[in-house]
Parts: C-alpha cells; sequence; structure tokens
C-alpha cells in the first residue's frame, strides 16, 4: 500500500505524540501489529454480561424480574454519569445543561415505558413465590436511584415534608436523619426499622452523605440558579427539561412501581412482605410524598395538585384491567 501524504502526516503526528511522553513510537507499532482485531462481545464483556443472571427459584420469570432490574441500573449508571458532566464543568452554559438534561429525559422515558415489562412481564403466580425467597432485598435498596436524587436538587427536597422547615437550617447529617425515604421502610405493625432499611443505611449512608455534601453547589438546582443569576441567557428550553426530569422522577417512576405493586401485592399492607416489609402504599403515590426537585419552577396550584391526576389516572387503568 502506498504511503500517501495523508498517512505520513498521521505518522508523524503519532511520532510527536510519542516523543513528548518520553516513548518510542516504533514499540507501540510493533504492539499494534500483534494486537488482535476488536470484536463487539469483547468490547461490551458479552460473555462475563450474560452470565449475571444467576435465579434463586426454579421459577422461570425469576429470570425477567432479574434483568430488568439490571438494565435499571445501568440507565441509572447513565443518569449518574451525565449527573457528574453537569457537576463537573466549568464552564458550564445553557446549551449544555439543556442537551445533558434531554440524555437523562430520554433515559427516564426509556424506564417508563419499559417498566410494563414488570408490571404484565411476569405470572402473578411465579412472581408471589420467588420473591419471598429473595428477603429482605428490594429495589428500595437501589443506591443508585439515590444518588440521582441527591445529584438533582437541594437536599432539604429530600427530607420528609413534615420535617423540612424545623430541619431547614441543620447540617447534612441531621437531615439525613429525616431522609424522605426512611420512613417508607418500617414496619407497618410495629413502626421499627426493617432490615432491608437497616442493610442499605449500613452500606451507603457514609457515601451518600458525602455525595450530598460534594453536591451542595453543584446540584441540578443550584446549578440552574447560577445560571439564571446571569441573566445571560434564555433558559426557557433548560426549564422545560428540568420539569420534565421532576416528573419524570417524581411522578411517572414511582407510580409504574406503584402500578406493579398494586397488581402483584394488592392485600392487607401489614400482611406484605414481598417488598422487605416496606409502606409502598404510602411511599410510592405522589400525591402523598409530594417530592418536587424544582417547586420554583410550578405554580402553587400546580404543587398542590402534584400526582394527584397520574394516580387517578393509573387506578382506572387498573380497575380496567381486571
Amino acid at each position: 500500500m502506498e504511503l500517501t501524504p495523508e498517512i505520513i502526516e498521521k505518522l508523524n503526528k503519532l511520532q510527536d505524540k510519542y516523543t513528548a511522553m518520553g516513548q518510542d513510537m516504533s514499540s507501540y507499532l510493533d504492539g499494534l501489529l500483534h494486537a488482535d482485531f476488536l470484536t463487539y462481545w469483547d468490547y461490551i464483556h458479552l460473555d462475563t454480561l450474560l452470565s449475571l443472571q444467576n435465579p434463586k427459584t426454579p421459577f422461570p420469570d425469576e429470570e425477567i424480574f432479574i434483568m430488568y432490574h439490571q438494565i435499571t441500573e445501568l440507565y441509572f449508571k447513565l443518569t449518574l454519569h451525565e449527573c457528574r458532566q453537569l457537576a463537573d464543568k466549568p464552564d458550564l452554559d445553557a446549551a449544555f445543561f439543556t442537551a445533558r438534561l434531554k440524555r437523562i429525559n430520554a433515559y427516564f422515558k426509556a424506564l417508563t415505558t419499559s417498566f410494563e415489562v414488570m408490571v404484565q412481564g411476569m405470572e402473578k403466580e411465579q412472581f408471589l413465590k420467588f420473591r419471598m425467597s429473595l428477603l429482605p432485598a428490594s429495589g428500595f435498596q437501589s443506591a443508585q436511584y439515590r444518588m440521582i436524587e441527591i445529584s438533582a436538587t437541594d437536599f432539604i427536597r429530600l427530607v420528609a415534608q413534615e420535617d423540612r422547615d424545623r430541619l431547614a437550617g441543620a447540617g447534612i447529617e441531621t437531615q439525613f436523619q429525616s431522609i424522605y425515604w426512611k420512613s417508607g421502610a418500617t414496619e407497618l405493625s410495629s413502626g421499627k426499622q426493617t432490615l432491608t432499611l437497616r442493610q442499605f443505611t449500613n452500606k451507603y449512608a457514609p457515601q451518600f452523605l458525602q455525595l450530598a455534601t460534594d453536591r451542595q453547589q453543584n446540584n441540578l438546582a443550584a446549578l440552574y440558579r447560577k445560571l439564571k443569576s446571569r441573566g445571560s441567557e434564555d433558559l426557557s428550553a433548560l426549564e422545560a427539561e428540568l420539569r420534565l426530569f421532576d416528573l419524570h422522577v417524581n411522578v411517572e417512576w414511582p407510580l409504574s412501581h406503584y402500578k406493579s405493586a398494586v397488581r402483584y401485592l394488592e392485600k392487607d399492607p401489614i400482611d406484605i412482605a414481598a417488598t422487605g416489609g416496606t409502606n409502598w402504599q404510602k411511599y410510592l403515590p405522589p400525591r402523598f410524598q409530594r417530592r418536587i426537585f424544582y417547586p420554583f419552577l410550578w405554580t402553587a396550584e400546580q404543587q398542590a395538585e402534584w400526582g394527584k391526576g397520574w394516580v387517578l389516572q393509573t387506578l382506572a387503568e387498573l380497575r380496567m384491567a381486571r
């Protein structure tokens, strides 16, 4: 093959690159000669990925349950990847912010629209049997989801609604004691913390506290306020994406879980063990928690009606499906 001027130019650039690093280019070219061509299955570690489904029971639908949760965690990882880009960018502008939020919203749209896999994709009889063998594990224990929440908003917005005013000026460690999701993992009969919650906080509390500290000035709400204070850019597109993100995380995603829980677990909540004992009937519906990341982007009326329309629509759909 003829060494065209373009190839010679690239070789010269490579020579400059390796020389600047004190490396011998010819050694790297020798390595390139002996290296195998990259394959799709090696690049994404396909064999390893497909080996990570290990059911605990012989029920076939348990494998669906495992894979969907693994897919969910990968989407959460993508979301945190975008949040880190936003937090770490020194010259953040509205265009970059909006573009990354569009990615995040695409991830959550895929999650919420695919949740029918969990709602309709398993036999109820199988689920109620294999799910009991997984106790006390619960999707409640998704650390990445909690990290998304911490990255999304001011930490006080994650404090239980009844404690926010009282703890508004408190430190993060004090606020963390009243974080909203702890009340969702108490035993309904006794009011004590479930083993699910104790496991979760023992493993991840230090990471959550560190992330909350790190994100005090660069969570998504804080970054928006910084751009707003400059007053030099049109933020309307960004605001639309923030509202959509708020709805995805605080309305549509919890309602997807609520629909699934109603299908599989609808009975006296005191008798429900299949969610690790979590109080899902009070914890999941958005109209009870009214978690809102960006209240400054919603009217008082919208906040007062938060989630109610979606809950009623979801319950109507469930009644029609029966």
